[in-house]
């Protein structure tokens, strides 16, 4: 139900079409938290998680407008770029799932924004072989400069280091974003070996992470 926006652009071949029904989802989000939605199934229900949960009116609205910018079928800029269109839609889906969740919670927030990022970027470096048969790239622009690649060495599918170092740099990012949310776990291990941050017992993973990440599931607390 939440991937609707991301539909119309895979479903339009003109942006004037696509426009017209972002316009309808700004109008129908605006008539759901008036109590008056469109009589349209996914509107529908939505209006009744909106009711049922208290959803933020600003999420949706987030999603929509960030939505609507991708119509222009552009590669980002940079990888800031790229990393705000994540935090308005993936993250952004996160946040109303916490809230369907009854989650309302300053550090699952933050999780879910680093989360969100790096599923964003994750996704962008996935459907870069499907763009290409559409003779399209959607990737950073400054990070295809760094290492001189063009946008058409990734059409003709060309495997050399520079266009590998492109995909590393941007899957470097993504990492980041996953590394921040196991942070606290880190800065706890920290701060038992009185911040040395050389103690051997902090350069090894922890195999108890899933089990702590479920129990704090269990317990809703991030």
């Amino acid at each position: 139900m939440w991937n609707w926006p991301r539909q119309i652009k895979d479903s339009i071949t003109q942006k004037t079409t696509g426009l017209m029904r972002m316009q309808f989802w700004r109008d129908a989000v605006e008539g759901i938290y008036c109590d008056n939605p469109p009589h349209q199934p996914i509107a529908t229900e939505l209006w009744r998680a909106v009711k049922r949960h208290n959803l933020t009116k600003m999420w949706f609205m987030k999603i929509i407008d960030e939505r609507e910018k991708n119509l222009d079928d552009r590669a980002y800029r940079n990888i800031q770029e790229l990393e705000k269109y994540a935090e308005n839609t993936q993250s952004a889906l996160l946040y109303l799932t916490l809230e369907t969740l009854g989650v309302r919670d300053v550090h699952a927030d933050h999780a879910a924004s680093h989360i969100g990022k790096a599923q964003g970027i994750v996704t962008c470096l996935r459907a870069t072989p499907y763009h290409c048969t559409r003779q399209k790239v959607f990737l950073p622009m400054d990070i295809c400069m760094l290492h001189g690649v063009s946008q058409e060495d990734f059409i003709r599918g060309k495997q050399e280091k520079n266009v590998r170092d492109v995909i590393y740099d941007i899957a470097s990012q993504a990492h980041i974003h996953l590394e921040h949310v196991a942070l606290d776990d880190y800065l706890c291990n920290v701060r038992k070996v009185d911040f040395n941050i050389f103690h051997p017992s902090l350069q090894r993973k922890s195999t108890l992470l899933p089990l702590h990440l479920y129990v704090r599931s269990w317990k809703k607390t991030y």
